[in-house]
């Protein structure tokens, strides 16, 4: 019976420590299942240290339980059925990389802001370019660039 209670502390500590490191490497997200590993791991620790009279684990494992149980009740309460399937890519975030997807549509909004559309400029450019005038040389091309072997300035 004293195996019994040792596999239940073990168990306890890989569930917990396996669930902490797959969150904190970006394997798992903080959801149901870490919660899970949690709760499970969190009962075994209890059970484990209620046999070897270890009390300050018991009652740090009661809390343990107690958080994770509350956040999987909180979780069930908030989840809706969701209105259509619609299969989602899961997303990666490594930690100590910030999350910059948000940015790179203020980025598109402020050049869009800054300089209009630019590929209907560039077309545009290039349309009067076309138009025949043959001898006018611009200063820069129509994206802004200076035509190879034409010094600045000089048409």
């Amino acid at each position: 019976m004293e195996l019994l209670w040792e596999i239940a502390g073990w168990t306890g500590a890989v569930l917990i420590l396996s669930a902490y490191l797959s969150v904190s490497m970006g394997w798992l997200k903080a959801g149901r299942r870490f919660q899970t590993a949690n709760l499970i791991g969190a009962v075994a620790f209890m059970i484990n240290g209620a046999v070897h009279g270890a009390w300050p684990s018991v009652v740090t494992n009661v809390a343990w339980f107690l958080i994770s149980a509350i956040a999987l009740v909180r979780m069930r309460a908030t989840t809706e059925a969701p209105l259509a399937v619609v299969e989602e890519v899961p997303q990666v975030q490594f930690p100590g990389v910030p999350d910059t997807t948000g940015q790179i549509a203020v980025v598109e909004a402020i050049t869009s802001a800054v300089h209009g559309d630019v590929e209907h400029r560039v077309a545009e450019c290039q349309a009067s370019l076309a138009g025949g005038h043959a001898d006018y040389v611009p200063a820069e091309d129509c994206t802004g660039k200076q035509p190879v072997g034409l010094a600045a300035g000089v048409a």
